[in-house]
């Protein structure tokens, strides 16, 4: 594409953009394409602020319900209120939010982004962007910096919620980890680029906004080093069971990615078909699972499978480990050493590589006590690291950072 077609695109869509949100929406419904279309009784009231001194405003990601969890240990904390928003498409996970608005309406109303953004504006103290996407849909023509400096203006504070894809930089994380989805010689080139040229956007825009930024994973902190760690929040309760594991000959290993490419699926399954074909395990891999469904997938497991690519733990390993069951994952020496030295406690969780899986797998299936031992150590490590409570003392600086008043939770 030639830059001058490149220029005409980002204008003609500039235009589009502000057409929208200059326009009653019964006045756009024309301009809009067949994907963003809605009716005017789908476009929700704007949101409600809370009944607190501290109202938060979480939006607009929701990934793995975090932006709802976020809200709920924000609220841990004296005279704070939180709202989350989810933007919802036609098929999503169901995952818990505060306020949902209909995905086209959310990209493509004009009606709605002018009096969402007049009663965040107006009704919240603090704002957290979650992913660095826009809050506001057409309103400021969807640019972030805009939406930022304008609700500062109005006297919100602002921070930035980071997690993953949107700051990591795939060149830094293929030259640091041999398993890095982002690496090789058969890697999609232009995916990468994509990738690179978003968290290097969001980056800059982090550096011109100078607001908090938190990450859900201490990997980030290699893109971001003045972020803090913001651990990713799940409810105990939920994903609590009483069921045993590692108590039969054949147990069953339960891989549920999100983003197979991601995760390094295709690192491991052709070891985890081989096992499952020797008897040595029964290996089942899950997708497009609604939320509702998991507690009962992992109940059934004996072993979660989660990251094997990026370094990391994952929301799939905190609700794996809450329910009891083994988790058995790639960590990079970085990620245990940050949460080590954060937390004081070692994340329960096994180390293996798509070299090593084989064998640990063998290993497992030949030793279920001590590895039964390590998995009854998850429900306490997220009960003291992931239940909201120390999510909650990471925020409260900024949530309290003007309070002259009692901060004690």
């Amino acid at each position: 594409m030639s830059s001058a077609v490149a220029r005409l695109r980002r204008t003609a869509g500039t235009t589009y953009r502000r057409t929208l949100e200059a326009f009653p929406d019964a006045l756009t419904a024309w301009l809009r394409p067949p994907g963003r279309r809605f009716s005017l009784a789908d476009v929700p009231a704007p949101v409600e602020p809370p009944d607190a001194p501290v109202r938060v405003f979480i939006a607009p990601a929701n990934f793995a319900a975090q932006g709802y969890a976020f809200a709920r240990a924000a609220e841990r904390l004296h005279g704070v209120g939180a709202v989350n928003m989810q933007p919802r498409a036609a098929q999503d996970f169901g995952f818990p939010a505060d306020y949902n608005v209909p995905w086209p309406v959310a990209v493509s109303s004009g009606t709605w982004a002018r009096r969402q953004r007049e009663a965040v504006g107006r009704g919240f103290t603090h704002v957290l962007i979650e992913a660095e996407r826009p809050i506001f849909g057409v309103a400021f023509d969807g640019d972030v910096e805009r939406e930022v400096r304008w609700l500062r203006e109005r006297g919100v504070s602002v921070a930035l919620v980071s997690h993953g894809t949107d700051l990591r930089a795939p060149h830094r994380h293929a030259d640091a980890d041999k398993w890095s989805p982002f690496g090789g010689e058969e890697i999609d080139q232009q995916w990468v680029a994509r990738l690179e040229s978003v968290a290097q956007r969001n980056r800059s825009l982090g550096e011109r906004l100078g607001v908090p930024l938190y990450v859900v994973t201490p990997e980030l902190l290699l893109d971001w080093p003045a972020a803090q760690w913001l651990p990713n929040v799940v409810d105990p309760a939920r994903w609590a069971t009483a069921s045993d594991v590692l108590t039969s000959d054949r147990p069953v290993v339960l891989h549920a990615p999100t983003s197979p490419k991601v995760k390094g699926t295709a690192l491991i399954e052709p070891v985890m078909l081989r096992l499952a074909e020797q008897g040595v395990v029964d290996y089942r891999r899950v997708e497009n699972v609604a939320a509702d469904e998991m507690p009962r997938l992992y109940a059934g497991a004996d072993i979660v499978l989660d990251q094997f690519a990026l370094g990391i733990y994952s929301t799939t390993s905190i609700e794996a480990m809450a329910s009891g069951r083994l988790v058995v994952a790639h960590l990079s020496d970085q990620v245990r050493s940050h949460v080590k030295t954060v937390t004081g406690m070692e994340p329960p969780i096994v180390e293996a590589t798509p070299d090593t899986l084989a064998s640990v797998i063998h290993d497992i299936v030949t030793n279920p006590d001590r590895y039964r031992r390590s998995a009854n150590l998850g429900p306490q490590y997220v009960a003291a690291v992931h239940d909201g409570e120390f999510s909650a003392q990471v925020l409260r600086p900024f949530l309290h950072a003007d309070a002259g008043e009692d901060q004690s939770a």
